[in-house]
C-alpha cells in the first residue's frame, strides 16, 4: 500500500529508525524534529498519516494533535510515548488520535498498524464518496419525479441511507455506521473514531464477552499481544463509559471481565 507518512520526534535516532522501517515497507516518509516543523510540513504537503511522540520540547504531541485535528480533521494521527498514563491516553483519544502506542516500538507492529490505519482511512473515504453519490442521485430522482407531477407515496423506494444495514441498535443505544455517530436515549454522544469502532465491536457481540485481543483486532485491524491489547482497550473503554454510562464510576453497560475482556449489556 502506498502512502506519505510524517514522523515527528525530537529524538533523531528514533526518527531515522522509524523512517527506515516504513520506507522498506514501501511508504514515502518525511521527518520533523519538533511540532512546529511538523505543522509547517503538514500545511505545505499532503500526508496520509502522522506519527508523533507525546513528550517533546516547545510543543507536546497532545498540543500538536489538537492543532492538526482542528485544521485537518481527516488526517489520522498516532501518538507514542515511553511513559504512558491514563490521562494522556484519554486526552489523546478525546482529541481524535487514531491510536496510542507504547515504546519501544516494534517494527512489525508499526508496519501492521500503518497498513491497518491507511486501509481503514481509505475505506471510510470511499464510503463517504459513495454515500454522497447516492444522495445526489436520490435528490436528482426526486426532482425528476416532481417535475413529472408524480406524488410521493409510501411505496416509493426509501433512501439507501435509511437501510437496515446502516444502524446497529441495542436498547437505548444506536450506532449510525454511515455517519459514525452514537446516540444514547435519543441523545447524541461524542466518541473519537477508534473508540466508535471498539463500541461497534462490543455491540456486534453483545451480550457476549469480547476478549482484549479480539477488540483490538476488530476495531484497529491488527494483532496485539495480551498486555498491549489490554492497555489499548482500557483507554477506549474509559472513553466509551464516559459517553454512555449513567455513572462511569459504576458501569452497568460496559462490564469488565478481569484479565479477559469486556461485555456490552443493554436492556
Amino acid at each position: 500500500m502506498e502512502g506519505h507518512i510524517l514522523i515527528i520526534d525530537d529524538e533523531a535516532s528514533l526518527r531515522q529508525t522509524m523512517a527506515r522501517i516504513l520506507q522498506r515497507a514501501g511508504y514515502e516518509v518525511t521527518t520533523a524534529a519538533d511540532g512546529r516543523e511538523g505543522l509547517a510540513l503538514i500545511s505545505n504537503h499532503s500526508f496520509d498519516l502522522v506519527y508523533s511522540d507525546i513528550r517533546m520540547p516547545d510543543m507536546s504531541g497532545l498540543e500538536l494533535l489538537k492543532v492538526i485535528h482542528a485544521k485537518f480533521p481527516d488526517l489520522p494521527v498516532v501518538l507514542f510515548t515511553a511513559q504512558p498514563d491514563l490521562n494522556s491516553a484519554v486526552e489523546a483519544v478525546r482529541n481524535g488520535a487514531s491510536d496510542y502506542l507504547l515504546k519501544p516500538l516494534k517494527p512489525q507492529a508499526v508496519i501492521e498498524r500503518t497498513h491497518a490505519i491507511l486501509m481503514k482511512t481509505r475505506k471510510e473515504r470511499r464510503k463517504r464518496e459513495i454515500q454522497r453519490q447516492i444522495e445526489a442521485l436520490q435528490a436528482e430522482l426526486i426532482t425528476l419525479e416532481k417535475n413529472e407531477g408524480e406524488e410521493k407515496t409510501e411505496a416509493e423506494p426509501k433512501p439507501v441511507s435509511a437501510s437496515s444495514d446502516r444502524f446497529v441498535r441495542l436498547g437505548a443505544l444506536t450506532l449510525d455506521l454511515y455517519a459514525r455517530r452514537v446516540t444514547m436515549n435519543s441523545r447524541a454522544v461524542n466518541l473519537p473514531p477508534t473508540s466508535f469502532d471498539y463500541l461497534l465491536s462490543l455491540a456486534r457481540h453483545s451480550p457476549n464477552l469480547v476478549e482484549y485481543r479480539t477488540l483490538v483486532a476488530e476495531a484497529q485491524g491488527y494483532e496485539a499481544d495480551l498486555r498491549e491489547a489490554q492497555e489499548l482497550t482500557k483507554w477506549h473503554i474509559h472513553h466509551i463509559r464516559q459517553a454512555i454510562e449513567p455513572d462511569p464510576r459504576k458501569p452497568v453497560h460496559v462490564i469488565n471481565v478481569r484479565g479477559t475482556g469486556y461485555r456490552l449489556v443493554m436492556s
